[in-house]
């Protein structure tokens, strides 16, 4: 997303599209999970653009691990554009999984957990209060598979869903989102110190131009860095395919 080539008329387009989708559902309302990082401040923003901040619901769902900034600036967003918003602990829940039997807890698998366990609270509050709920995945992120399926990944809508993470710094500023959460290291916030960047192996900027150049050349590689990013495409292809079944295409549409 050039600063300067329409972004306007870019911007627009993604509130319309979240506008149709709220108008189609017949809902009363959105709500959507508020980190502190990027992606959830900007597709927050664009939601209170198309439907009115008074028609949109934050949930901050921190954990024992959250950074404390992190809700703070959460709180910040919601502050400056007036988004009604709950502090909803996912703690408890987790120490609910705990008592499975056979319960083993790595970074890994209780990454995982928490993800999921902030999509089912999303959409307690969705079912409760007749809401869709927004979701705030990227396209790079979905490319590689940097989600939890059912989890993080799960929503009604997806407004960023085309925006590369580069594009998300692009349109943050053009929206006005606090500098703060701009400029902090991108982080799931599923373990202390995480870092998406280090996760990954490879900075955004990076995977970005990757992406790019192999979309143009028809998903070949051509240096080190496209090979690594064209491995993690093809390896999280399921996370963006339905699940297998036998049903045939008129049996889905009928």
């Amino acid at each position: 997303m050039d600063a300067d080539d329409g972004l306007g008329c870019r911007l627009g387009r993604i509130e319309q599209m979240v506008r149709y989708a709220y108008w189609q559902a017949g809902c009363k309302g959105i709500v959507i999970g508020l980190s502190g990082g990027i992606d959830s401040a900007v597709a927050a923003v664009f939601c209170c653009r198309a439907v009115g901040p008074e028609n949109v619901l934050g949930l901050l769902m921190p954990s024992s691990v959250s950074s404390p900034e992190d809700l703070r600036d959460a709180a910040d967003l919601c502050s400056l554009f007036r988004i009604p918003h709950e502090v909803v602990s996912i703690d408890p829940m987790l120490e609910g999984f705990q008592t499975l039997p056979g319960f083993t807890e790595t970074p890994y698998l209780f990454g995982n957990l928490m993800a999921r366990i902030r999509m089912v609270t999303l959409y307690y509050y969705a079912n409760r209060d007749h809401r869709i709920v927004c979701g705030t995945s990227n396209r790079s992120e979905y490319m590689l598979g940097y989600s939890t399926k059912y989890g993080d990944s799960a929503a009604d809508i997806q407004p960023l869903l085309h925006l590369y993470k580069t594009d998300i710094y692009v349109a943050a500023r053009e929206l006005g989102i606090p500098e703060p959460i701009i400029t902090k290291v991108p982080s799931a916030g599923l373990w202390a110190g995480q870092s998406d960047e280090k996760e990954i192996g490879l900075s955004y900027t990076e995977i970005d131009s990757a992406l790019q150049a192999l979309e143009e050349n028809s998903w070949k590689a051509d240096n080190p860095t496209e090979e690594k990013v064209l491995a993690l495409v093809k390896k999280s292809g399921h996370k963006r395919m339905p699940a297998p079944s036998l049903l045939t295409g008129s049996q889905r549409e009928g």
